[in-house]
């Protein structure tokens, strides 16, 4: 197509919209508490019934009206206006169906509506068989020549995942009235061949508060392979369950529409030959409807569409998995896009500009958000067989385990060298059973419809015996690409661009506690699992019973006991319970899959509930009470009201708390509370506020601030790194020099590397890069002068709830802080 008069300028990352990384506090305590009190009331989505025909015509309950919802200053559908409009449609039309899949984490209902022609109970199983044909038997999809004839292709539209990004709800309901009421023969043949699923609102909660973010605090488009929230989990579900073709994220606000496909570096576990092609024709489909529309930088501020992989060199990439777009790709989607509408109408314009303005801004980026629609539906009704094709042809390499195929270059317009990435798939993955984070990760795949097996007797490979019921992850799936992307350690690529969006290391073998082995061949007896089985164990001896925290589930039951108010004992990484406590082990070995062993004799000191005051980010208060922690959220400016510190243990500071800005009697409060308390710190926060506060001995050093990763490290044993994996997460590393003392080294920086994968390079003027965090200090402990027990984070252990296996550090940390004042301790 021929080139816009006015080229598109450059693609920029918007970080006005919200912070891309956890350095932001968290809200006020009464918000947190109502967040986690309706995370605590959350249903689990129930995904798309397939035993059904079409419309369902389901009674959708109204909520209460909101007349405070954000949306209704820019002339768009409050939240409690979608359910009423969604009946209405149903009672107008045979063609709409309406669903509840789950809850927000504040609460709201999740609406899933799918548009296509009526189909009876017998049309919608026969939809069904033909999904899972694909899937489970594409090499004989692929030879059915009748099948896409058959089949409707299935089509996602997600809209709102951020809260404060509207537009897309509406254009959805616009689309959706339009699909139900038509009457042009194109759409009633459309509707025929094709069912489309629409998100309404992927984030009711942060549509209401003007919040990018869930009532959790969670930017849910930074979720998808942790899956911490309920929203994502509903997606995730749907997704499984429609399997679609295409999708597109419906998001804002950059001018000129920016439309994936996207820049380097490209998630190298797609089958991606397959992907840019069908993305790339999308994405200029997109441009042609959205331009156009005929709205002009001179009349209306609105420029030209553009597409990263075609305007930009870097900065917009598609490597990590944890975006709705970036996910959906491993269940089958060989199209997918972001779509970022152009007008700002959130933060400082909604607070600043004319309603007036705001509207006609609002009403242009849903026309936008429609037509882009609008476009991907033809683009589905064009390409209806090769999408589908398509489809089966990414299911049939996995299953048959086909080597990952080179992209060759110019397979598209603009395709070179810099956007080829590869990998190489084992022949399988083993993870060794009988630990609760095997047990989390083997559930964790097959929640992602990843297919795991366990042997039934023992078997050998590359010199190593594996015993009977050992996972196994047999590569020869359809999915494997998120088998392996979450399974391989990942790449180093910061030799490779300067700029990435967001993360560009994760590993849930690295970094989930589990242990996890790459296999080069695979001859073993093995049967499907449909759960990981049972790990709690207590001993039959006598006597007290010892329960080393090494891993999450140690920690959930150790507090667990702790609110019960058992007469626990903390020594030195362990806790001891006596014997008159049996039966309450016995019931949280169970719950959390927990092994207790039998003790000495109590040794170490008592131990209660750690009560925690936590100038923290959101990732942080949900991780910390999801472990059990008794959690208060403070600030500086909650400080300086007057803090009762009487019924607090530890402090943590990572977000929202400035020493500096504290005034003398909040200070003097503070110094009252060091006398007795401990301190935990996290990030740079953390470590001016330990400087100021004039704690631990030590000079911290910065990395490059964009840097991310998986790092390797080395564990100095002490409180905290007797829990270390031999991995961690940084963001923004940190490191510490001219330690103290009083100071001890809890874990280090690896000599070798230390990235494992990720994006780490040093500034422009040599420093913060990687070579100069090799062998220094990245998490140290030790006593203050005036015996407050501190530890100090380098690394970003809580990180939005993924690093699971890092967070028994983080809860060695404060039972250590909290004991050895004696802030924490009680008499049995």
């Amino acid at each position: 197509m021929a080139e816009p008069a006015q080229p598109p300028p450059p693609a920029v990352r918007d970080f006005g919209n919200g912070p891309e990384r956890n350095e932001v506090a968290a809200g006020l305590p009464e918000q947190a508490a109502a967040a986690r009190a309706a995370a605590q009331g959350e249903e689990r989505s129930s995904g798309i019934p397939h035993d059904r025909g079409y419309p369902r015509r389901t009674k959708l309950p109204p909520p209460q009206e909101n007349p405070a919802d954000a949306a209704i200053k820019l002339g768009l559908v409050p939240y409690h206006g979608i359910a009423p409009k969604l009946n209405e449609l149903q009672w107008r039309s045979d063609r709409v169906s309406a669903e509840i899949i789950g809850r927000s984490a504040g609460g709201h209902d999740l609406y899933l509506v799918t548009v296509t022609a009526p189909e009876s109970a017998a049309q919608a199983r026969e939809q069904a068989r033909l999904r899972e044909r694909i899937e489970n038997d594409p090499a004989a999809a692929a030879r059915d020549r009748g099948l896409a004839k058959k089949y409707k292709a299935p089509l996602y539209v997600n809209a709102n995942i951020h809260g404060n990004e509207w537009e897309g709800t509406d254009a959805a309901l616009r689309t959706i009235e339009e699909l139900a009421t038509s009457r042009d023969p194109a759409i009633t043949a459309l509707l025929k061949r094709t069912r489309l699923y629409f998100n309404v609102t992927a984030n009711p909660d942060g549509r209401i508060a003007n919040s990018r973010q869930n009532a959790a605090g969670f930017d849910l488009n930074r979720d998808f392979v942790t899956a911490s929230q309920p929203e994502v989990r509903a997606m995730r579900q749907v997704m499984m369950d429609a399997q679609p073709v295409a999708m597109i994220d419906l998001h804002g606000y950059v001018n000129g529409t920016l439309i994936e496909p996207t820049t380097p570096p490209h998630g190298a576990n797609y089958e991606y030959d397959l992907f840019i092609t069908n993305t790339y024709a999308n994405g200029l489909g997109m441009e042609a409807a959205v331009n156009g529309l005929g709205y002009t930088p001179e009349k209306d501020g609105v420029q030209p569409a553009q597409i990263p992989f075609r305007d930009s060199a870097e900065g917009w990439d598609d490597w990590p998995p944890i975006f709705t777009p970036q996910y959906a790709p491993f269940h089958g989607a060989v199209a997918a896009h972001t779509v970022e509408i152009p007008l700002r109408v959130n933060n400082a314009d909604y607070a600043n500009l004319p309603v007036e303005e705001l509207r006609r801004r609002s009403a242009i980026n849903t026309d936008v958000a429609a037509a882009a629609i609008r476009a991907t539906y033809r683009f589905v009704q064009d390409r209806h067989d090769r999408l589908i094709a398509d489809q089966i042809e990414v299911f049939r390499r996995g299953t048959a385990g086909e080597p990952a195929r080179t992209v060759p270059l110019g397979i598209v317009p603009g395709f070179g060298p810099e956007d080829v990435y590869t990998t190489t798939f084992p022949r399988a993955y083993a993870i060794p059973a009988g630990t609760p984070a095997a047990a989390r990760l083997v559930d964790h795949l097959i929640a992602n419809d990843v297919r795991v097996e366990r042997a039934k007797t023992a078997f050998r490979q590359g010199g190593k015996t594996y015993p009977a019921g050992t996972y196994v992850v047999d590569m020869r799936q359809p999915k494997r690409g998120l088998a392996n992307v979450m399974l391989e350690p990942g790449e180093d690529i910061s030799p490779r661009v300067d700029a990435m969006y967001d993360i560009s290391g994760w590993s849930h073998a690295l970094l989930w506690g589990a242990q996890v082995e790459p296999l080069t061949s695979l001859r073993a007896h093995t049967t499907p699992v449909k759960v990981a089985a049972p790990t709690g164990s207590v001993p039959r001896t006598s006597g007290p019973l010892a329960l080393k925290v090494a891993d999450a589930q140690d920690v959930r039951a150790l507090n667990d006991l702790l609110a019960q108010g058992v007469a626990v004992r903390w020594d030195g990484g362990a806790a001891v319970i006596p014997s008159s406590a049996r039966q309450a082990a016995r019931v949280v070995a169970d719950r959390y899959g927990v092994a207790f062993t039998p003790a000495r004799e109590p040794g170490g000191v008592p131990l209660a509930q750690v009560r925690v005051a936590a100038a923290a980010s959101a990732d942080e208060l949900f991780t910390l009470r999801e472990l059990g922690f008794d959690v208060t959220p403070v600030s500086t400016a909650l400080l300086n009201q007057g803090f009762d510190w009487s019924g607090t243990d530890v402090l943590w500071v990572s977000s929202g708390l400035s020493h500096a800005a504290l005034t003398p009697q909040a200070r003097a409060d503070l110094e009252a509370f060091l006398g007795s308390g401990g301190v935990i710190t996290r990030g740079r926060t953390g470590a001016a506020f330990n400087t100021a506060a004039g704690l631990l001995t030590a000079t911290t050093v910065e990395g490059r601030s964009d840097a991310n990763g998986v790092v390797r490290t080395v564990a100095d044993g002490g409180q905290v790194g007797g829990a270390a994996t031999g991995h961690a997460f940084v963001y923004s590393p940190l490191w510490f020099t001219g330690l103290g003392p009083e100071v001890a080294v809890e874990q280090s920086y690896a000599a070798d590397g230390p990235l494992v994968s990720g994006h780490w390079r040093a500034t422009a003027a040599g420093a913060g890069g990687p070579e100069s965090a090799r062998g220094q200090a990245a998490v140290i402990s030790g006593r203050d002068e005036r015996g407050a027990a501190v530890v100090m984070f380098g690394t970003e252990p809580l990180f939005r709830n993924h690093p699971k296996g890092l967070f028994p550090q983080v809860a060695r940390a404060l039972y250590w802080a909290s004991s050895v004042t004696g802030a924490a301790v009680t008499t049995p």
